[in-house]
């Protein structure tokens, strides 16, 4: 008699069947041969029920190894890999940081600027309604779809390589600045993004002189960043209350930066403390 995880992982391999890749992500998980082919096996099963769009690959294979390789799951981009250790299948979520995780599955790489993890050990199960509701989160956070990203290739980069954005309120110009940064500086942009909706779920977002800025209704601005050739650098408006007090001055009474150049590693927990009192409603050290 078939239980209800067979079940389960026949849907997935159904849904992968006729795939020549998806061939390969099969053999990838036949050959664990033990607890985590049935865990693999069944986040698979589960991803593709989230998106039957989804394009499933083995990747990184090595010549010297061709039994290796990662499964990898994509739409518009890598959305989640699947590696495999001794004690954990590890799933990571390319863009997990930008996704609201109301069942807290995210536990691992919890201080990237962009990725998630669930590493799932031995005898663990993950709820799968929650985990297929952040798969959809997942795929429509993830790299923009084709049209995006040719206006944002379309986008004039100014001085030291800002982009160029028209005065306007919301989310989607904020994205839209986001999206035509490059390189390390759109992944620090993403990850800034993602960590201010984080800590303040009510934030207000505008762009204005060519910088995202950030606030609450009926208080203003509390923060902006903005591109320079080596740098981006992030202010606060209010830079001189925060404790500790952000590093970088200004000829401004009030305001302090943080420039943060490629390399550089950022302390999301000091950030996050940052952000939290910047946004405070009279917020005083």
């Amino acid at each position: 008699m078939k239980t209800p995880l067979d079940r389960l992982r026949m849907r997935g391999q159904a849904q992968a069947a006729g795939k020549p890749a998806s061939r390969l992500v099969d053999r990838r998980i036949l050959d664990l041969g033990d607890w985590r082919e049935e865990t693999l096996a069944r986040m698979r099963a589960l991803i593709l029920q989230a998106d039957p769009e989804m394009i499933e690959e083995r990747k990184w294979r090595k010549p010297s190894n061709a039994m290796a390789g990662v499964p990898v799951w994509s739409h518009h981009g890598i959305v989640c890999t699947g590696e495999t250790y001794t004690k954990v299948v590890k799933l990571t979520v390319a863009h997990g940081a930008r996704i609201s995780d109301p069942s807290r599955l995210f536990n691992g790489s919890l201080d990237g600027h962009t990725r998630r993890a669930i590493d799932i050990h031995e005898g663990k199960k993950v709820a799968a309604g929650a985990f297929k509701a952040l798969v959809k989160a997942a795929v429509a956070q993830n790299g923009p779809p084709a049209t995006a990203r040719a206006k944002a290739k379309a986008v004039t980069l100014l001085t030291g390589g800002n982009p160029q954005i028209a005065k306007a309120d919301g989310d989607a110009p904020v994205q839209a600045y986001i999206a035509a940064m490059s390189g390390w500086k759109r992944d620090l942009g993403e990850g800034l993004d993602a960590l201010i909706v984080r800590n303040v779920p009510n934030v207000r977002k505008a762009v204005k002189w060519n910088s995202p800025f950030y606030g609450i209704e009926g208080q203003g601005w509390f923060l902006s960043f903005h591109v320079f050739t080596l740098d981006v650098k992030v202010a606060f408006f209010r830079g001189r209350s925060l404790r500790p007090v952000p590093p970088g001055a200004s000829k401004g009474k009030d305001t302090r930066y943080l420039d943060i150049r490629e390399g550089d590693e950022l302390d999301e927990a000091q950030m996050a403390t940052w952000v939290k009192q910047a946004a405070a409603p009279g917020w005083a050290p």
